[in-house]
């Protein structure tokens, strides 16, 4: 089977990424994942956003954590990609998921913890994803491999997805203690020995982030189980030739 596709942080090659206009332009390419950062407000609201800041991706700055919900909708969340998205919003993870409810495609929701972290969030988000039927259709990631284990206490059922950057070696050993399912490694990290050993452990494997289209055609030859790539579109034209 050809690697499922996920759109990072929806098509954020084509619209400013983590908000709803780039999710939509997902859903519209027939992207067969998605892919978003989750953060806290001052009030314990969870925001759909990369980082600890909101510098990069609006017009205003400071710490995600400082605003409460109604401060953080004040700014504009796409102008920064392109003045045509103007007056963009940042999405909290409810409304992202009120837009998803009847698509059939994975979810995956990136824990950003730390250097900032957020007490209670894995609670959160489990209560969110239980109250939008989304257990069997979600898989949670995170650099923050403490978080996630957390997590898997909270929920036993529910998926997670080992993020990382180095080319570590016999990762699948370390996925199992974890009880992950899955690992997302770097794209760089993909070689003959990880992709045999995670088929042969049961792990799936879903790297990032690939959007080159012979890359993608590399990558998918290799035999993961899932791209995430800024441009579903290319990715899903790789599958269909």
């Amino acid at each position: 089977m050809m690697a499922l596709v996920i759109a990072h942080r929806g098509a954020s090659g084509y619209a400013p990424e983590n908000t709803m206009p780039a999710f939509e332009k997902a859903l519209d390419m027939g992207t067969e994942g998605i892919e978003l950062d989750v953060h806290m407000t001052a009030d314990g609201e969870i925001v759909v956003i990369h980082d600890h800041t909101i510098d990069r991706t609006s017009n205003g700055k400071g710490l995600v954590k400082t605003f409460t919900l109604d401060q953080i909708k004040e700014f504009d969340f796409g102008s920064w990609f392109n003045p045509g998205f103007r007056g963009i919003k940042i999405p909290t993870l409810g409304e992202v998921l009120e837009l998803l409810k009847d698509w059939e495609g994975l979810l995956n929701i990136e824990i950003k913890s730390g250097p900032i972290f957020y007490e209670g969030i894995e609670d959160k988000l489990i209560d969110m994803i239980k109250e939008y039927n989304f257990e069997d259709r979600v898989i949670f990631s995170s650099f923050n491999h403490y978080s996630l284990r957390d997590l898997k206490a909270i929920a036993p059922s529910v998926e997670i997805g080992l993020l990382y950057m180095a080319g570590l070696v016999e990762p699948y050993q370390y996925a199992k203690s974890l009880g992950a399912e899955a690992l997302h490694p770097l794209y760089y990290n993909i070689v003959p020995e990880l992709v045999e050993g995670c088929k042969r452990n049961g792990i799936k494997l879903n790297p990032f982030t690939v959007n080159d289209i012979k890359e993608i055609e590399m990558i998918m030859a290799a035999g993961v189980d899932g791209i995430i790539t800024d441009y579903p579109d290319r990715a899903l034209s790789v599958k269909g030739n």
